[in-house]
């Protein structure tokens, strides 16, 4: 892995004398009383009488929350959860970075050799333990963690605040949103937090996050929500609150705290140069994360709603070509034969601005929506088509195991391209049966193949690589390279800024903008 990335901050520890230590993990949790209103350290609030009061501890509100929050250790599978492990290349960093920092010893080394053994398939000897985090959110014994927590998991043990260790079953789990749901089988009834409303919490507003970062039991760290609405690319449905309270491996699965000491997040991710916190930690938010949990609770499962269209980010180039006054939506590149889209009329080049009358503003904003929606009904979908908006009414369907619904590789963040000639230095080939084969072009994909883009040619950087079949420009099919060039240099000569192109790229469609200048300057 690179120096630096997206990582899981808490993870697998393969047994030894540090994972025993982190055996102790974890606490349990205690419900903080309705009404309570608890301030920021320093800061000064109006109560209704017009007084101000002065807080000056986070103490009263982590001794109310702290009982709920547990320790989670899931041992693995032998072999199989260490080779997960290394082809992982975020946790397997986490681990390394971190234990970079640590003295070298003849210890540590002899400790290593045993840790490396591997049977003769090349798979570690030794069960691996994941340790993390998690929350009690039912006095019966129902535990919030993230879902790579229990990955590969023989057995799940969870240790309450109190010390006491109770073997946990596996409820559900969902990969997509990272969430997983733990029930516990308890003497007595639990201390438990409530769920807040992570969509009324505010950059700058105050959090604190508890878990057992190190096999450290009972770690609270306080911060602010640095930003709303990440994007760190782990899955269609990422919606983070990034905050900078301190998390590290061991809190993954802990909760984020608003000052009411309500749940607004699942701690699940960090992004760290050396596997420790640099104060970029994001958790999942409670709005996006309840209704998940209860699925999982009431089917062990979670069932989403599914469009059945592959989409990408509409930017600037692209906007101005279809004519769409700014930059907004989810850009239609391919259509799911058969799928709810296909059977409602969705046509490729379709941008998608609303559902049920709420803005699809960016892109990953259509999966969250659509997944939310319930299975059979129909949708008043916005689409912007020939300059025009229009109405379509696709009824959801329920998602397939191996849907794919959301992007299609290209960054929403992605700079904005260069003007460029788009002629020279573009070598095109027709799309005959050798090359079909050859490039393993599926037999209803038809038009022009891209055989080089020279490094030296505007072209290069841009998102047209060799291998693309180029589909439609202008919404219009071309069957040769001459009809290509042929459109390319008309657009260009029209005054055209950029013109759309439908490519072919290992069987998904994108549309790319490319933007253009009259070819005498080039």
């Amino acid at each position: 892995m690179t120096d630096k990335g997206v990582v899981r901050p808490a993870e697998r520890r393969r047994r030894s004398a540090a994972a025993g230590l982190g055996m102790s993990l974890l606490v349990g949790a205690a419900l903080l009383p309705s009404g309570c209103a608890v301030f920021a350290p320093g800061s000064s609030s109006a109560s209704s009488e017009g007084r101000h009061v002065t807080i000056t501890s986070f103490a009263p509100l982590v001794q109310e929350v702290i009982p709920a929050v547990v320790n989670v250790s899931a041992f693995q599978k032998p072999g199989k959860a260490a080779a997960a492990g290394d082809n992982e290349g975020n946790v397997t960093t986490v681990e390394r970075a971190a234990s970079k920092s640590l003295p070298a010893s003849a210890l540590d080394e002899m400790l290593q050799r045993f840790l490396d053994q591997k049977d003769r398939k090349g798979n570690p000897n030794l069960p691996g333990l994941a340790l993390g985090s998690g929350f009690v959110i039912d006095p019966n014994g129902y535990i919030v963690t993230d879902d790579h927590v229990l990955e590969n998991a023989g057995a799940v043990t969870v240790t309450l605040h109190d010390g006491t260790q109770l073997r946990a079953r596996i409820v559900g789990r969902d990969p997509l949103t990272d969430l997983a749901l733990l029930k516990i089988d308890a003497p007595r009834p639990l201390p438990y937090v409530r769920w807040g409303d992570s969509d009324a919490v505010r950059v700058g507003d105050w959090v604190l996050a508890i878990g057992n970062p190190f096999g450290l039991d009972d770690t609270v760290s306080s911060g602010i929500i640095s930003a709303r609405g990440r994007d760190i690319h782990s899955g269609p449905y990422d919606d983070f609150l990034q905050i900078d309270a301190s998390i590290n491996r061991g809190n993954s699965g802990g909760p984020t705290f608003d000052l009411n000491g309500k749940v607004i997040g699942i701690n699940s991710a960090i992004y760290s140069p050396n596997g420790g916190s640099v104060g970029i930690g994001f958790a999942i938010p409670a709005n996006l994360a309840q209704p998940v949990v209860a699925q999982l609770r009431q089917h062990g499962k979670v069932e989403r709603g599914w469009l059945g269209v592959q989409i990408q980010p509409v930017t600037a180039e692209i906007a101005q070509v279809f004519g769409l006054p700014k930059a907004e939506g989810a850009l239609v590149a391919g259509v799911g034969a058969g799928g709810p889209a296909a059977r409602a009329g969705f046509a490729q080049g379709d941008i998608i601005l609303s559902v049920n009358g709420q803005p699809v503003s960016r892109m990953r904003d259509l999966p969250l929506l659509v997944a939310e929606m319930p299975i059979g009904e129909a949708a008043n979908v916005t689409v912007w088509r020939h300059s025009q908006k229009i109405s379509l009414l696709p009824t959801i369907d329920r998602m397939p195991a191996d849907a794919q619904v959301a992007d299609l590789g290209q960054d929403e963040n992605a700079p904005p391209q260069q003007q460029a000639d788009v002629v020279s230095g573009l070598k095109l080939a027709a799309l005959t049966r050798q090359m079909r084969r050859r490039l393993h072009v599926p037999e209803n994909v038809n038009g022009v193949v891209v055989t080089a883009v020279g490094s030296d040619s505007p072209l290069a950087g841009l998102d047209l690589l060799p291998g693309d079949v180029i589909e439609m420009i202008e919404q219009q099919s071309v069957n040769s390279p001459a009809d290509v060039l042929d459109k390319l240099r008309t657009a260009a000569t029209n005054g055209h800024k950029a013109i759309l192109v439908l490519l072919s790229r290992h069987g998904s469609n994108r549309y790319v903008a490319l933007p253009l200048r009259d070819p005498q300057g080039g």
